[in-house]
């Protein structure tokens, strides 16, 4: 069973429609013991990163995910907002984010003004290693969807597993260990997004 943790933080009916529309089994919940039961946990979200670590907080269950993800190795995939919170910290709120994986996030500064922030709509991933989470993506034929203001930096170049471009490169999917983190939405982004989510569904846990 996959827990699909709410904390109040955006896109949890859309991720989980996707996961009932290909019968994967799942519950959305932000019980202590659905997260503790859980074989995979998925954190969505959409917003502010100092919001997001305050729902976190609020909902009294960082106890129960430090354990699940960094003691019992749980694989666990952050999407958009979740994956910035997986960083060290962030320039949104300048507060500590859970610090699963050696990484900030950092706001986009363009001073040409020709792009826009945020960065909205389609584009394409390069995959930078090889990885499960990976299988069947390819930079010729997949796009995937983007609304962010904000990026990831990550200081490991063993962790990027995808990067995109937008003014300049930057991480759109990292991987450390059981941690996935994507800065796209799969659950948006139709046959790419789907392939994502099988992949993240056939981890072996």
């Amino acid at each position: 069973m996959i827990t699909i943790i709410d904390y109040g933080m955006g896109n949890l009916r859309s991720v989980e429609k996707i996961f009932q529309r290909l019968n994967i089994p799942n519950v959305v919940s932000s019980s202590i013991k659905a997260i503790e039961n859980a074989e995979k946990l998925l954190l969505p979200g959409v917003g502010h990163f100092e919001n997001g670590m305050s729902k976190l907080r609020s909902t009294n269950i960082l106890e129960i995910l430090n354990q699940k993800v960094i003691q019992d190795k749980t694989p666990i995939l952050g999407i958009c907002l979740g994956m910035q919170l997986m960083t060290k910290n962030s320039t949104e709120g300048d507060v500590e984010g859970l610090g699963w994986v050696d990484a900030q996030t950092t706001k986009f500064n363009f001073d040409s003004g020709k792009l826009k922030i945020p960065h909205m709509g389609w584009n394409q991933v390069s995959v930078m290693k090889d990885s499960i989470m990976a299988r069947n993506i390819t930079l010729d034929n997949d796009l995937f969807y983007f609304v962010h203001s904000y990026f990831v930096s990550c200081n490991r170049d063993q962790d990027v597993l995808f990067q995109s471009e937008y003014g300049n490169t930057f991480v759109s999917g990292f991987e450390k260990d059981n941690i996935t983190g994507v800065q796209f939405h799969p659950e948006k982004s139709h046959r790419s997004g789907i392939q994502v989510i099988r992949n993240f569904a056939d981890l072996k846990t």
